[in-house]
This record gives C-alpha cells, sequence and structure tokens, in this order.
C-alpha cells in the first residue's frame, strides 16, 4: 500500500510539473485506481474526474464504446480497454489515462476468460499500451493487482 501511495503521489507531482492532467475508466476496479489518487493532497490539479463504467450500456453511451466491439470481442478485451481510453480522454479532455476491464470473480470466468483476465491500457500523449493481464487470488487481490498494475504501467510510460 505505501509503496504504490508513493508512484501515485510521485505521478501527481510530474503531472503538475508537466501541467497535464489524468483520467481513469473503471470496470472490474470500481474507482479504486481514482480512490488511490484523491488519497493524495494535491491531486485536484491533475485528476478533473473519473468514470466507473460497469456495465456494457455505459460504457456504450459515455464512453463511445461500439457496439459491435461488445458484442464481437466482448467488455473483457484489448478492442474495448482502447475504446474506454479513447472516450474517457476526449469526456474528461485529460492528457493521460488508465482504462481497467476484466473479471475480478469469483463468478463470470470461462474457458477462454478466466477469472483474473483483466485489459488494462494507458495512454500518455507519446504513448498506448494495452496489457492482457491474467491475477490470481480472490477478487479483491486481482482488483487490488490491477489498480497496482494500471498506476505502475503510468509511471513507466511518463519515465518517472
Amino acid at each position: 500500500m505505501k509503496e504504490i501511495r508513493k508512484v501515485t503521489e510521485k505521478i501527481i507531482q510530474t503531472l503538475a510539473e508537466r501541467d497535464q492532467t489524468v483520467t481513469f475508466a473503471e470496470s472490474c476496479t470500481g474507482g479504486r485506481i481514482a480512490a488511490e489518487f484523491t488519497a493524495v493532497s494535491g491531486a485536484s490539479a491533475v485528476l478533473h474526474g473519473s468514470a466507473v463504467t460497469y456495465s456494457n450500456e455505459i460504457k456504450h453511451q459515455w464512453l463511445g464504446v461500439e457496439q459491435n466491439v461488445l458484442e464481437q470481442f466482448g467488455a473483457v478485451s484489448e478492442a474495448c480497454v482502447s475504446q474506454m481510453l479513447e472516450g474517457i480522454l476526449n469526456m474528461a479532455d485529460a492528457d493521460c489515462a488508465i482504462a481497467v476491464s476484466g473479471i475480478a470473480g469469483p463468478t463470470g470466468g470461462t474457458p477462454t476468460k478466466p477469472v483474473g483476465t483483466v485489459y488494462i491500457g494507458v495512454q500518455t500523449p507519446e504513448l498506448k499500451e494495452i496489457h492482457h493481464c491474467l491475477f490470481q487470488g480472490d477478487r479483491e487481490a486481482v482488483q487490488t493487482q490491477s489498480v497496482h498494475f494500471g498506476i505502475e504501467k503510468l509511471a513507466q510510460m511518463l519515465k518517472i
């Protein structure tokens, strides 16, 4: 917990120095990434808003995830997370974003997408990466690993 807080503080400090902003589109993490940021004093300088887009309908309505992407690939897919990134960056008019969609469990898994399958997208003005992760553990462990992975990837991409 302490380690990820320090990384989050460094991201906030760096973005503030660069006069850049960050936003999040979260599904299986339910706002936990935003909570990590808002726990740090000074976050309001770089975080103007975030969205918990849990249902497919809200992913479509709020973020513009195309219906055919949801039908063909599902919400837990690279294609969906890519469109979640685009949608939240546009909606929040931000420079950087993290988007997460996955199956935290204990139910919802399938043979092709077992519990712990999470797609995490991170975008900065220079880079866009989407990672297919398979985390282990219970629901809370999957959520925590997803939050930490996303925050750590953003720090790496910002070169801090």
